[in-house]
């Protein structure tokens, strides 16, 4: 099968070598030559890292780089049976490219994007034939992460749905289809490990090192939200939410944090940069968290029950199945146990006291509980 990628970063590259290791005929292009070059020693240095791992041997590495050929012309992808595009999230750009890439592949090649939350229908209207057109949301590092979102638009054929599933499943991926909504599954349902932890420090309830301690111990998740903020990048964080919440005509469920605004304008977008919501300069020392068990719990409990209500919504709107979303969080993002299944294990009927605790105490939309979990506790019904 042959693969075409458009956009040499760490995503396309990361997409090309996942499909180059599947035994696909990749060609990776970019207009940008420094950047291909920068494609081609990074895939040099991660297989000579997986050959010292014992993870494959010279020969596999020699097969999975003579997969894959760099270019810098749309017309080289004109045989590509599958094109993903991996660049800026800028609509008018993506539109752009898939208008032009259309006049030199075949008619029968699907055009998929790689967007985290941009408008797939939008996307697929650039096209001439828009039922070719397909969501194929990647997660980072692609190689590593088991999570494939695909996303049919309002436009997109049922055999070009089928077809990319197949492909995708045959790459040893795990795929979740979802609906062409904001956020698709992942990032529309982790928006308050983020959200609601912010909304907590900006109340002057805890700190960072505090609210990250109480999810990492009491909730298992393998880094808290503000860890997790700085190793994503404050800038890249924050436009997510911003992109969510304003595609969901500003519901307050998704309102952004002027900390993290604050945080991005002033430069301190986390790892990256340096300092975020921590110092990552040499000698710098982390904070310890406050040791307060009743204040951890109510925090984790707080986080947890916003998530929970995120994942039920998004059921209750068909964006995907119960199975699909479970998987995408513990898959896409490493939550330590599917949302879904977590509701079942703390109680419908918990997730409900603890949602109008909420609404009742600051009487803000934010807190709604899904129509979804009512009717469930009503009928003593669980998810799975």
């Amino acid at each position: 099968m042959n693969i075409g990628i458009i956009g040499s970063g760490t995503m396309g590259s990361g997409i090309a070598q996942v499909a180059a290791t599947s035994g696909c005929a990749v060609k990776l292009y970019d207009t940008n030559h420094a950047a291909l070059d920068r494609a081609k020693a990074s895939l040099e240095k991660i297989l000579n890292r997986l050959i010292e791992k014992g993870r494959i041997d010279a020969d596999e590495k020699n097969r999975i780089q003579s997969n894959i050929s760099y270019v810098d012309n749309l017309k080289y992808l004109s045989d590509s049976n599958l094109t993903i595009e991996a660049i800026v999230e800028n609509l008018e750009i993506k539109k752009k490219v898939f208008s032009e890439l259309e006049g030199y592949v075949s008619e029968d090649c699907i055009i998929a994007s790689n967007t985290s939350s941009l408008s797939i229908a939008s996307i697929a209207a650039s096209l001439e034939k828009p039922e070719r057109c397909v969501g194929i949301h990647f997660f980072n590092p692609a190689p590593l992460m088991k999570l494939v979102e695909v996303i049919p638009a309002i436009q997109t054929s049922a055999a070009v749905l089928q077809r990319s599933i197949d492909t995708i499943s045959d790459w040893k991926k795990v795929v979740a289809v979802a609906k062409d909504t904001p956020g698709f599954i992942v990032n529309r349902v982790a928006r308050p490990f983020y959200g609601e932890s912010l909304r907590i420090y900006e109340e002057g309830i805890a700190d960072f090192a505090t609210i990250d301690h109480s999810l990492k111990s009491l909730g298992g998740f393998r880094m808290g939200p503000f860890e997790l903020m700085d190793f994503i990048g404050n800038d890249v964080n924050y436009t997510v939410t911003e992109t969510v919440f304003t595609a969901f005509y500003f519901d307050p469920r998704y309102k952004p944090a002027f900390t993290q605004k604050r945080l991005s304008e002033a430069g301190y977008l986390g790892r990256k940069s340096g300092k975020g919501y921590y110092d990552y300069s040499e000698g710098a020392i982390k904070p310890e968290p406050k040791e307060d068990k009743v204040l951890a719990q109510q925090i984790f409990d707080r986080v947890l029950v916003m998530l929970i209500n995120e994942a039920a919504d998004a059921l209750f709107l068909n964006v995907a199945s119960a199975k699909d979303i479970d998987n995408a969080m513990t898959k896409g993002v490493n939550y330590p146990k599917g949302l879904l299944a977590w509701a079942d294990e703390k109680g419908i009927n918990w997730c409900v006291s603890k949602l109008d605790e909420l609404y009742d105490e600051y009487h803000e939309d934010r807190y709604r509980c899904s129509p979804l979990l009512r009717k469930m506790n009503k009928e003593s019904k669980t998810f799975f």
